[in-house]
């Protein structure tokens, strides 16, 4: 009996060790915004959850659609799909927040379309063309031949724009 649960033991454990080699390829998470695909490295994308209930601020731009309030913290919730001139997005269905910008110390979370799972770069070739947006690191396309672009997050909150939620 001991043997067939170390053998037991043992195939979980070689499992375990494949996933994570295979984890490590993937070092990509793709969500939708709207009618755009985009990438952000896993180690800038901290979480992602379906959307709380969400506390407007007034004298904001449509945009920032407010605050949620994750586990006792405060973020500040952006629609990015709104941010990048789509139509905005409904907080429910598949629609995710993306707590973004944890690693660069900022308490903010991107509303997006829906998470469309793990990718690996191999999964991906550049693309030639270029994107006027400094917050987008590059231009991809996936074997189908659909279009991706790969989230630059300190660029993003870095830039005037996306930092300036107030109206004028």
């Amino acid at each position: 009996m001991a043997r067939s649960s170390l053998r037991e033991f043992q195939e979980r454990l070689a499992r375990r060790l494949a996933d994570a080699k295979t984890a490590e390829h993937r070092g990509l998470l793709g969500f939708q915004c709207g009618a755009e695909n985009w990438l952000i490295p896993l180690a800038d994308a901290g979480e992602i959850l379906p959307p709380p209930p969400l506390s407007a601020v007034p004298l904001t731009r449509p945009w920032y659609r407010g605050l949620a309030n994750v586990r006792g913290t405060l973020h500040g919730v952006i629609d990015f799909g709104q941010f990048n001139g789509q139509a905005p997005t409904p907080p429910a269905g598949r629609a995710r927040l993306l707590l973004a910008g944890m690693r660069h110390g900022v308490h903010c979370a991107l509303l997006v379309s829906a998470s469309t799972g793990l990718r690996g770069q191999d999964d991906f070739e550049r693309s030639a063309e270029r994107d006027e947006r400094p917050w987008v690191a590059s231009r991809l396309r996936d074997l189908q031949g659909r279009p991706w672009l790969l989230l630059d997050t300190a660029r993003l909150l870095a830039q005037p724009s996306f930092l300036d939620a107030g109206l004028e």
